[in-house]
């Protein structure tokens, strides 16, 4: 396969084919989960000409190992824990209660300043599509759509560039429907698929945030 450009062009190969999938549905919401899916989010928004927000959801590291999610944490107090890991690394109770009590604290912080001020977009009845710029475990997304369940979405959307073909089948199960626009095998990592994978900041989010509440055009796109 094609490697993306950076996460505003894999945004456009998203959008692209989420209208092909949504046909003429009517009162969608795009809902980014940060910060990396907020990029693809953005273009994916104003491709389907649709609003954008933000969904925060934070990963559970593993204690000495904070990179192996251990399980997530999302907006509405959900959280998901991958049992596998937990079990193969005997990971303790307490152990996991100080990483959802300290990541519980970080989600509200992130979410005050992404927002800026905004209200949470409705989701009840609306068809919502939960974007990011890849899929690999799956936890982190898993958390935002058992979190989104609650809120009565009418139809919920998984839609990511490119993600684990095993991850993206799993996720049939779950949403309503999923698109993922690439499942390389073998698959090793999210950003080995994109030319430019760096981090997307904070004033980033933000300012992509802010922009589309604004109807505004693409922004930060590297050249």
């Amino acid at each position: 396969m094609q490697m993306f450009r950076d996460r505003f062009d894999a945004g456009r190969a998203l959008g692209q084919r989420l209208r092909v999938l949504l046909g003429d549905s009517t009162d969608v919401l795009v809902l980014a989960l940060p910060r990396g899916g907020v990029p693809v989010g953005f273009e994916v928004a104003r491709i389907l000409g649709v609003p954008l927000d933000v969904f925060v959801v934070r990963k559970l590291g593993t204690p000495g190992h904070e990179e192996l999610a251990m399980g997530a944490i999302a907006t509405g107090g959900v959280t998901v824990l991958n049992q596998g890991v937990v079990r193969r690394l005997g990971i303790p109770q307490a152990a996991i209660t100080a990483a959802a009590e300290r990541e519980a604290r970080e989600l509200i912080r992130r979410e005050q300043l992404f927002r800026d001020g905004r209200p949470p977009a409705r989701v009840e009845g609306r068809t919502v599509i939960i974007v990011d710029d890849g899929l690999a475990t799956g936890s982190t997304m898993r958390a935002a759509l058992q979190a989104v369940r609650h809120q009565e979405p009418a139809r919920l959307v998984v839609g990511v560039p490119v993600g684990s073909p095993e991850t993206c089948a799993a996720f049939k199960r779950e949403a309503d429907a999923v698109l993922c626009v690439h499942t390389p095998a073998p698959f090793y990592a999210v950003g080995q698929w994109y030319e430019d994978f760096t981090q997307t900041t904070d004033d980033e989010v933000r300012e992509l945030l802010a922009r589309a509440a604004h109807g505004g055009e693409t922004a930060l796109e590297a050249p």
